[in-house]
């Protein structure tokens, strides 16, 4: 049954309050697949992923690109879009006295990223979850502030409890959301990286989750529930001098 990408999209900007648009990834093991896709947008020049994974988020474009399109192997590694994964790419000698000290460490982080396998896929679209283009996207993705993702995994968390544990591989922390939730098909939390911010649009205060969309029902549910308990975002401040007793009372009436 089609999910009604609409309903999904305006409960999650209900709860989270979100600024700017969720969206969608797909890949396609062929590019003609991906073209196929109504009013798709093909790239007229060079992007970084980040900033097309920004046109949808910021602009609310459907856009759809391959190898070719993006500025560099490091871009194609995380997606597994061509043939990225050289042992060039591997030594990360193009980030040594950039982002790290010796080219071990840059080898090093290269090692740690959550990365597509190279040679299945041809072709990487995203867009807009209410547009329903994608349907079923591989993982839904939005921004949001630290409050907001808080209580989008205490949604999460509400039944069937799990413990979540996220990594930091610093900069291409990409690889820390779309690279994660691709290969791992769980929810991943990350803060993005320079390049995000400084191409992609993304704001001082935004973190990014990505999640297989079925995830997404159970965060909804359970912040509903949660809402019913008195816990909404934003979370009200109740004051740093205050007598905690009648504002623990709300939750806890053993605390009166």
């Amino acid at each position: 049954m089609a999910e009604n990408w609409p309903d999904i999209v305006d409960e999650l900007q209900q709860l989270l309050k979100l600024r700017s648009v969720p969206f969608g990834m797909k890949m396609f093991e062929k590019r003609a697949d991906m073209e196929a896709i109504p009013k798709i947008r093909r790239p007229s020049t060079i992007h970084t992923l980040d900033q097309i994974v920004g046109q949808a988020s910021r602009l609310g474009w459907t856009v759809g690109i391959t190898a070719d399109d993006l500025v560099g192997a490091q871009c194609r590694a995380v997606v597994g879009l061509g043939h990225a994964k050289t042992d060039e790419w591997k030594s990360g000698k193009h980030m040594t006295n950039v982002w790290f000290s010796t080219v071990e460490d840059a080898g090093a982080h290269q090692a740690a990223m959550n990365c597509v396998p190279d040679g299945r896929y041809e072709a990487l679209a995203v867009a807009p979850l209410a547009s329903g283009r994608l349907d079923p996207p591989d993982i839904a993705l939005f921004y949001a502030t630290p409050g907001a993702m808080i209580y989008f995994i205490n949604g999460l968390q509400w039944s069937g409890y799990k413990r979540f544990d996220w990594s930091v591989v610093g900069e291409s922390a990409c690889a820390d959301s779309w690279g994660r939730a691709l290969t791992t098909r769980t929810p991943s939390l990350s803060i993005p990286c320079f390049a995000e911010r400084r191409y992609g649009g993304v704001l001082d205060e935004e973190m990014l989750m990505a999640t297989p969309p079925d995830y997404l029902h159970k965060a909804i549910a359970g912040m509903k529930a949660l809402s019913k308990n008195g816990f909404r975002y934003p979370f009200p401040q109740y004051g740093v001098q205050q007598d905690v007793r009648a504002g623990m009372a709300a939750s806890y009436p053993d605390r009166k």
